[in-house]
């Protein structure tokens, strides 16, 4: 029982902060500063979840990751898409690694 009633509690706090919003901001128009600055969430939601990882990918060679995620950003920023920036950086990463015989 008390499992459940963990589920129960969890599922609560989480279901909250995600029905507020629709229950406070109904038919009210958001200043567009505010807009802008909702916009960018999901960016750097994005970008705390992967950067981490990407840092610690390769112990004791961070800068192999780095490079990898650079050529990404690179690519993605002049080329856009999802398949090119992310086949470029494992290619970058293969090679670098390839390289240091690892």
């Amino acid at each position: 029982m008390p499992v459940l009633l963990l589920i129960a509690g969890m599922a609560v706090v989480t279901y909250i902060p995600r029905l507020l919003p629709f229950l406070l901001l109904t038919g009210r128009t958001l200043p567009p500063a505010f807009k802008r600055f909702l916009a960018f969430i999901p960016y750097t939601a994005l970008g705390a979840l992967i950067i981490p990882g990407v840092i610690e990918a390769i112990p004791g060679h961070p800068w192999i990751s780095l490079a990898g995620l650079t050529t990404a950003v690179v690519i993605a920023w002049f080329r856009g898409g999802l398949i090119l920036p992310v086949v470029t950086a494992v290619g970058t990463v293969f090679l670098l690694l390839a390289w240091l015989g690892r």
